[in-house]
């Protein structure tokens, strides 16, 4: 009975250490599709680095694109290939590897990159909300209204913002002790899966999670909302039909990033109970860390002539 006891004793001690490492599963349970969806994955990657920091270098070399437009698309697109960066190396070493294992504090800095690339990508895409607003309502005070101090302002604001939201939601992580298990259900270190496999109470995380994330995104959206509906207003009161299909031309790209960006967002953060729903976040977490970052450079390149004229002239001058 004694050494029964004992065995019991060893038994619950082992189920309850503390983890410090966890395994990745990711896409383990389709085995036979490793070589292809890395395949797929790593040229994913490959497009969206080239594109996202290709827009960087283009708006960096070409004076003409220094305006407070290309200077949010700038960094929206550098946020974009920081957010690709943080998962997709992983990801890809994952699909070989036999261990699939990531370090408590790796986890951490990979979850920190994403969120501060998610939180900047939502101010920067107020900021540009903003902009078109004042160049299509506002158009004789748009250097007045949207200074270059302006400009640098938000950007610096973005950032700061984009910084202190993963600070408080990594600090808030450290808190809580993982000896549930040591398996991640997800492709890279998400602050949901984590919740799942935590031995603490992460009630007060996931609140202040739901308080934070909602916040931040309410109030973008909102500035989004309040933008457009003033843009919409002008451009079916404009006289002109030509003047009304250049202004809506240069709003569409606009929206439609922030419709995919904010919708999956939304879904995946912004609901009380997201913390249970298993597996069934790994699609939009595809598509919000992967595919949004590949599609922006196209949605905004190829449906801006000056930044198609422009990528013309250094194709020609090269």
């Amino acid at each position: 009975m004694k050494c029964s006891g004992n065995r019991q004793g060893e038994m619950a001690e082992n189920n309850y250490s503390l983890t410090n490492e966890f395994i990745l599963v990711g896409f383990s349970d389709h085995p036979g599709l490793n070589t292809l969806l890395f395949l797929l994955f790593s040229a994913i990657y490959v497009v969206t680095m080239v594109g996202n920091l290709g827009l960087v270098a283009l708006i960096y070399m070409e004076p003409r694109l220094h305006t407070p437009m290309y200077i949010f698309l700038g960094n929206l697109a550098l946020m974009d290939s920081c957010c690709s960066c943080a998962i997709t190396p992983k990801m890809l070493e994952n699909f070989f590897s036999v261990d699939r294992r990531i370090s408590l504090y790796e986890c951490m800095v990979q979850f920190y990159f994403l969120c501060l690339a998610e939180t900047t990508d939502c101010f920067l895409l107020a900021a540009m909300a903003y902009d078109r607003y004042v160049a299509i309502c506002n158009p004789l005070q748009y250097h007045t209204m949207m200074s270059k101090k302006l400009c640098l302002q938000m950007t610096m604001g973005a950032y700061i913002a984009g910084n202190l939201h993963p600070m408080i939601e990594v600090g808030l992580l450290l808190r809580l002790t993982f000896c549930r298990s040591h398996v991640i259900k997800h492709f890279f270190c998400d602050v949901l899966p984590l919740y799942r496999i935590t031995c603490t109470d992460p009630h007060i995380n996931e609140l202040i999670l739901f308080v934070l994330a909602g916040s931040i995104q309410i109030f973008t959206i909102a500035i989004v909302l309040v933008s457009y509906s003033c843009i919409l207003f002008t451009i079916f009161t404009m006289k002109s039909k030509e003047g009304r299909g250049k202004a809506l031309s240069t709003c569409a790209s606009h929206f439609l990033s922030v419709s995919m960006f904010y919708g999956s967002l939304l879904f995946m953060y912004a609901q009380p109970h997201s913390v249970n729903e298993g597996d069934k976040d790994m699609p939009v977490a595809i598509f919000y860390t992967l595919v949004i970052p590949l599609l922006n450079p196209f949605i905004y390149s190829l449906r801006n002539k000056e930044v198609i004229n422009v990528m013309k002239r250094t194709m020609k001058k090269r």
